[in-house]
């Protein structure tokens, strides 16, 4: 991934400028990696395959017509379940030891719906607390960005935006031959450059730091909407849709925080460091292993997403408590006639 990149550059420099250093075992956690790892992309699995693609079918059953937050959560919906198609193989490449068994493609292509979820939802998750800033702070200004034409022309330009910065990795080798394992989105084949913590310190600022500006900054104008419309009118600032619009951008910058950021403070922290000093092989297994923590904390996004739509959405909302009402009225049905066809036998 954009670390993974990092370490295969800092490995090959360190190589370089410490030839004891060339036979540093990045794997010397991966007693606990093998068996923790895939049980967590596991129950992600469930989770996120059951979810979204819970939101997914509820979206396919309405009638109404979709409004400017619906269809950026549709957009970060889809994401989601795009993303889950590539965990079975990042499960399975875990439990064989990091040893990717399905070809180079399979892995280029794992590796662009890991990055496409990433920064797909850090898109729409902005989208939504832009455009939840709209409706409460700005209810009579600025709505021609709330079109649903314009909105669907913003959700493509998020995506060409998505595209155009994972679309080089389609064109490089992902898999590298390390201690008789082919490892996939652990080391990147580039030449190392002294340039590559400068870059992912900016590409960082730009995909990380800006929308979480951003997302922090709306949050903040719709409290003090909100405080400012309680002080005036109590009755108009405790309403459901300003409690629903408080919501929504809480659950969005709390997911924000607890999945992105310490991936990306991480990433951050160790290329800061990378630009004044070479890094050691304990240094190196250290960021390795700090790595995958937080890029696991990352995808598990795409668990949380679905909340969001549940809260954000009342139409939704009604239709998924109708769905477990219809099945739970079903399953009780089904048991009293099991339960009478026994007592009849009997």
């Amino acid at each position: 991934m954009t670390g993974g990149m990092a370490v295969d550059n800092i490995t090959r420099d360190s190589a370089e400028n410490h030839p004891n250093q060339s036979s540093c075992d990045m794997f010397v956690y991966q007693r606990a990696e093998v068996v923790l790892f895939p049980i967590f992309y596991s129950v992600v699995f469930i989770i996120s395959a059951c979810g979204n693609s819970l939101v997914l079918y509820v979206i396919c059953q309405r009638k109404q017509k979709f409004n400017s937050t619906s269809i950026y959560l549709v957009n970060l919906a889809l994401s989601d379940a795009l993303f889950t198609l590539a965990l079975p193989g990042r499960i399975t490449y875990y439990i064989r030891h990091f040893d990717w068994p399905f070809g180079d493609l399979l892995c280029r292509l794992t590796t662009l719906l890991f990055f496409a979820n990433t920064y797909a939802g850090i898109g729409f998750m902005t989208c939504i607390s832009l455009d939840r800033y709209l409706v409460m702070v700005h209810p009579h200004r600025l709505q021609c960005l709330r079109n649903v034409k314009v909105v669907r022309r913003v959700c493509c330009l998020v995506w060409a935006l998505v595209s155009l910065q994972i679309a080089p990795l389609l064109f490089r080798n992902m898999l590298r031959e390390h201690q008789g394992r082919r490892t996939c989105m652990e080391y990147f084949n580039f030449e190392g450059s002294r340039l590559t913590p400068y870059l992912l310190l900016l590409a960082c600022a730009i995909s990380y730091c800006c929308p979480l500006v951003i997302i922090l900054g709306c949050y903040t104008k719709i409290n003090l909407k909100l405080r400012t419309a309680a002080k005036q009118n109590s009755v108009t600032g405790r309403s459901r849709r300003n409690h629903k619009a408080n919501t929504i951008i809480l659950l969005i910058l709390l997911t924000f925080i607890v999945c992105f950021s310490p991936y990306h403070l991480n990433v951050m922290q160790f290329m800061s460091r990378k630009i004044y000093h070479q890094s050691t092989c304990e240094e190196l297994r250290a960021f390795k292993m700090s790595l995958q923590v937080t890029v696991s904390l990352m995808n598990f996004n795409c668990c949380l997403d679905p909340l969001i739509y549940f809260f954000a959405i009342n139409t939704y909302k009604k239709r998924v408590m109708s769905l477990f009402r219809d099945y739970l009225y079903t399953s009780g049905a089904s048991s009293k006639i099991t339960a009478d066809n026994s007592m009849r036998h009997q």
